[in-house]
């Protein structure tokens, strides 16, 4: 894997390197197999310009960045990895996130490939072709979702930070699955403005890393805020695993990294609990009605929906209607519940720095299982749900976690996720430091 963005700017310092030839790097891997179907707007002059501007002292120097379909940029449609917004009005400014990214002397390659409208975890999309996961040249696999082609960007060496978003696990699940980092902040931190939602109640805008040092500047650069993780050793800090969930139905190879990881962190003098969480089974019942994120999407696509449904694809167009059903006093009741439930897990997790758990419950499965296809669809929609199952608790709690690489060298793989309820994101970015420095540990 091509150097983090903090060893790439450490060469620039030293002279060792320069923004333009980084660039070239970029452009040359963004250009090439390993991102087909990744890019949907290729910006590789937009790219060449900052980088020929950029100064080693920024923050981001002229380094390369990727933006999710979805975001706007002045004078681009923002399509959101559909096609019936294809020929929508040109943004009139750049949406908040990739504003500060270039303030920082980020270096704009180009727009990414996306589920459309954001609608899965999967990464499928049947207009731009679905980017094969980058960890398995043999067996094109997906990339997850929704932010697929930003996970390849960074997996591949195009780009060192990749915007995204993460409603469900959108970050995280396609980090999980290509062996990089996600960081998910608390949604509250980081302006939404610009970005086309899909639940206004559970969007994060965040971003995907090669490191987790990398993670760190990348959330200072969006949230506009300086990180203070501590340098406090790992046997510090108070760990938990939750039974039942987060452990369900795990493939072997997943259950084998997980396992192995929690006996290097207890090796190492991490001290890890389990505990029971019983908050967790009500969940099913809190979004009984439908829960928040097809209500919100079906409010901000019924107009849509009514003029170009037969463009939509037929996947995201089913999660979306599903919101037409619910009434107003489900809505409210379920705001209701959620902010309950919300408050009885802050006491529950009180005890603890981080949550253990794996990211999600398999490696990734082959594309061809879920392509496009009523013939799929139950395949598409049973790895969809498992895909999202342990990530979404965490914007259910509107809570912060990150997922970053748990799996041995020749292995598929798999993501260790950390997590906590909300604005505990400095304990978790500190943890995830020493956890990923024990990982990659020789052992």
């Amino acid at each position: 894997m091509r150097p983090d963005l903090h060893a790439t700017r450490l060469a620039l310092l030293a002279g060792a390197s320069d923004a333009r030839t980084e660039m070239e790097h970029s452009i040359a891997t963004a250009d090439s197999p390993a991102c087909d179907h990744v890019f949907t707007r290729p910006l590789f002059e937009d790219g060449r310009l900052a980088a020929a501007a950029g100064q080693p002292a920024q923050r981001l120097a002229g380094l390369a960045f990727s933006v999710k379909d979805l975001f706007d940029l002045a004078g681009q449609p923002t399509p959101a990895g559909s096609v019936v917004l294809a020929h929508a009005p040109a943004a009139r400014s750049d949406a908040a996130a990739v504003a500060r990214l270039r303030a920082a002397g980020g270096a704009l390659i180009g727009r990414t490939n996306m589920t459309e409208f954001a609608f899965s975890g999967v990464g499928v999309n049947p207009h731009h072709g679905t980017p094969a996961n980058h960890a398995d040249p043999a067996t094109p696999r997906i990339p997850g979702g929704s932010s697929s082609g930003a996970a390849i960007s960074v997996a591949s060496g195009a780009a060192f930070i990749g915007l995204g978003s993460d409603t469900g696990g959108s970050i995280r699940i396609p980090a999980a699955l290509n062996g990089i980092v996600g960081f998910k902040s608390t949604a509250r931190l980081v302006p939404a403005d610009g970005a086309l939602p899909l639940s206004t109640t559970l969007d994060t805008v965040c971003a995907m890393t090669r490191s987790v040092r990398d993670a760190v500047v990348a959330h200072e650069v969006l949230a506009a805020r300086r990180v203070t993780p501590g340098t406090a050793p790992l046997a510090v800090y108070r760990l938990a695993v939750v039974k039942g969930l987060f452990l369900d139905e795990l493939e072997p190879a997943v259950a084998t990294a997980f396992e192995r990881t929690l006996r290097t962190l207890r090796t190492a003098g991490a001290r890890i609990d389990e505990i029971a969480l019983p908050e967790l089974a009500e969940l099913r019942t809190i979004n009984a009605t439908g829960g928040f994120s097809a209500a919100e999407a079906y409010a901000w696509h019924r107009l849509l929906l009514e003029r170009s449904g037969a463009g939509y694809d037929p996947r995201v167009a089913q999660r979306i209607l599903k919101g037409a059903t619910m009434k107003a006093h489900e809505y409210i009741d379920l705001v209701h519940a959620r902010r309950d439930w919300i408050a009885r897990m802050e006491l529950a997790l009180a005890p603890f720095d981080a949550l253990l758990s794996p990211t999600v419950p398999m490696v990734a499965p082959a594309i061809a299982e879920v392509a496009p296809g009523t013939e799929r669809d139950e395949a598409f929609f049973r790895i969809n749900a498992l895909l999202l199952r342990n990530p979404s608790v965490v914007n259910m709690l509107d809570g912060c976690a990150i997922s970053l690489p748990c799996h041995a060298e020749g292995e598929l793989p798999v993501g260790l996720m950390l997590w906590h309820a909300a604005l505990h994101d400095d304990a978790i970015l500190a943890v995830a430091l020493q956890v990923e420095r024990e990982l990659q540990a020789p052992h």
